[in-house]
């Protein structure tokens, strides 16, 4: 497990950040006024209108708000790792000390990597699915259980959902009672 501090990332990071074309003008206006407005002690309304001046180029700019947060911290680092998370979430999962971490098995520092998709099929995929699931359901449901509409379709669907709500209140009676008597 390594002991990498937020410090530490920003100094590997910091040749990445400043490659041209990686950040826009409005993420890092969106970085420094996150940082200026809730935690004003990490940036000062000064300091932030001389990150923000549109006279400076980008770069110089960007090199040195990264330059004054390294030396003003550890929290005010670790505050703008997660500014540039939520302005630009997709340049934070490619950070370089992001895959020293993911490599290495520390988790202490690694938030906000975890991918929540369910699959790589789509949403269309799951709406089918889930269309055809609400279907199935409405169809046993709302189907009358007359055998001459649907011969055999008991034998095939398997229980009614009124036999299935019998047996299930049933064993659920069954299982409360054993509880009551062990009491």
């Amino acid at each position: 497990m390594t002991d990498q501090t937020y410090c530490d990332r920003l100094v590997q990071d910091t040749p990445f950040l400043t490659v041209q074309g990686r950040l826009s003008e409005q993420q890092v206006d969106r970085i420094i006024l996150q940082l200026n407005r809730y935690y004003p002690q990490i940036l000062t309304n000064k300091e932030a209108e001389k990150f923000r001046n549109p006279k400076v180029s980008l770069r110089l700019r960007l090199c040195d708000l990264l330059s004054h947060l390294q030396r003003s911290g550890e929290r005010d680092c670790q505050e703008f790792y997660r500014a540039l998370y939520i302005h630009a979430q997709p340049l934070h999962s490619c950070l370089p000390s992001r895959h020293v971490l993911q490599n290495s098995d520390c988790t202490e520092l690694d938030w906000g990597s975890e991918s929540h998709e369910l699959s790589d099929r789509g949403p269309m995929s799951f709406l089918a699915g889930l269309g055809l699931a609400a279907g199935l359901a409405l169809f046993l449901y709302c189907c009358p259980p007359d055998p001459k509409v649907l011969p055999g379709a008991r034998r095939i669907l398997g229980f009614s959902p009124v036999i299935i709500d019998r047996h299930v209140s049933r064993y659920l009676l069954a299982f409360l009672a054993d509880d009551f008597r062990a009491l």
